[in-house]
């Protein structure tokens, strides 16, 4: 972990250096992610929202929209957020949803609004520092009762550049602290892919509900 504080302007060359990575590299990280099943974590967030459908998910890091227009095709309202404007543009292409592209340390987001957020490989390439910031603002989007599912690669809690992209590798108990200091409760993790010994599980997988509001008896 980061012994200093990180300045602003570190701050923006994470954010700038790593969407670059991807802005070049867009088409072929669309042909090498195409066909990677995920099936396991739209199952897993799903099953455990409680509304009717049609639900309301935000797709967190939806990069080119692969999950995004399965959502769709499933008949939710699936909406994209990505911060390489090369992604939002294919995403949108593809899925014909709406996209908004916006940068994971200035995030605008609707309060109450979501039944489920989506956060597949994307929330790891949020500095620790701000990972409290960016959970709270995903835990205000969300409706009452509403579920955030999160994979992310899993280490020993270091962070720092990776091939140009930036990476926080948390373990599962510092996971947890993060999660539930911004207000979730979860609900279930395991590692991924399965059937495979834990040192060939990169994948920590979990997923949260926000509380819903707690009746007072006035009586």
């Amino acid at each position: 972990m980061h012994s200093k504080r990180l300045e602003l302007h570190e701050l923006n060359k994470i954010s700038t250096e790593t969407l670059s990575y991807y802005e070049q590299r867009a088409e072929d990280f669309r042909a090498g992610t195409r066909d990677h099943d995920v099936s396991q974590n739209i199952g897993a967030l799903l099953r455990h929202i409680e509304g009717a459908s049609p639900l309301v998910i935000l797709d967190f890091g939806c990069g080119p929209g692969r999950d995004l227009k399965t959502f769709a095709g499933l008949g939710h309202t699936a909406i994209g957020l990505e911060g390489a404007a090369s992604f939002a543009a294919m995403a949108r292409a593809d899925t014909g949803c709406e996209v908004w592209h916006q940068d994971f340390h200035r995030l605008n987001l609707p309060g109450n609004h979501f039944d489920g957020i989506f956060a597949n490989a994307s929330l790891f390439h949020v500095p620790s520092q701000e990972l409290p910031r960016v959970l709270q603002q995903l835990h205000a989007a969300l409706k009452p009762a509403g579920v955030l599912f999160s994979s992310n690669p899993h280490g020993q809690n270091e962070e720092g550049w990776n091939h140009r992209r930036y990476g926080a590798y948390h373990d599962l108990e510092a996971w947890r602290r993060y999660m539930s200091g911004a207000g979730f409760m979860e609900i279930e993790h395991y590692y991924r892919p399965t059937g495979l010994p834990r040192e060939q599980q990169p994948w920590l997988a979990s997923v949260w509900r926000k509380p819903p509001p707690r009746n007072i008896d006035s009586g």
